[in-house]
């Protein structure tokens, strides 16, 4: 196994983002944004839960839309405070509850969580503004809606995905056509008991 290497660049800060898809590129299945039943048997494993922690470990920002970040923050703040909960589990929620978060909303008018600020404005201009500023990566976790602008700006630097061995047959893709070439390295990559892959691609430019 062996340890990403990407670069931040010149332009210093890195862009990052993770995402869980399946063997036909779907990030849910076909009953809506809320069908994860393709993915419920591998969101525990031993693999997952490492490549979740190796993902935020360089972040010092997390940007994600208003879904997930309503998801997130209502289920990662319990688990937090749950000392019987994975250490890995608990170490990421509780860098995503201290950590500085940007929220992408056009409907909410304040942050109901603690170190977070909603922005209304498109992803490529937001991340352009984080990267001008400050230190250490910054993660696109799990939000596709602010995934999918970054990757036809190309603006990511880094991807975290999980490939699950299903099919699903229906839902959304992440990798919509029409997107800009780009070429990837494989920098890191692990499989599970289940057949789950972990992998992280850094992008060559």
């Amino acid at each position: 196994m062996t340890q990403p290497t990407g670069l931040t660049g010149l332009t210093g800060r890195r862009v990052t983002a993770n995402l869980s898809l399946t063997l036909d590129g779907r990030y849910h299945g076909p009953g809506g944004p809320g069908d994860f039943a393709a993915f419920a048997p591998y969101v525990t494993s031993d693999v997952a839960r490492d490549h979740m922690n190796r993902m935020w470990e360089s972040a010092t920002t997390a940007l994600l839309g208003r879904v997930n970040a309503e998801g997130f923050m209502g289920y990662w703040s319990s688990v937090a405070e749950d000392d019987d909960a994975d250490p890995r589990d608990r170490g990421y929620a509780k860098w995503l509850v201290g950590t500085e978060k940007v929220v992408l909303s056009t409907t909410l008018t304040e942050a109901p969580w603690e170190r977070t600020r909603v922005v209304n404005a498109p992803a490529a201009d937001v991340v352009t503004e984080l990267k001008a500023t400050g230190a250490g990566d910054i993660l696109v976790n799990s939000s596709a809606s602010v995934i999918k602008p970054l990757l036809k700006a190309d603006l990511l630097d880094r991807l975290h995905l999980m490939i699950l061995p299903e099919i699903a047959g229906g839902g959304q893709r992440l990798f919509d056509d029409g997107l800009p070439p780009s070429r990837w390295r494989l920098t890191q990559r692990e499989s599970g008991e289940l057949g789950e892959l972990a992998l992280v691609y850094d992008r060559v430019r």
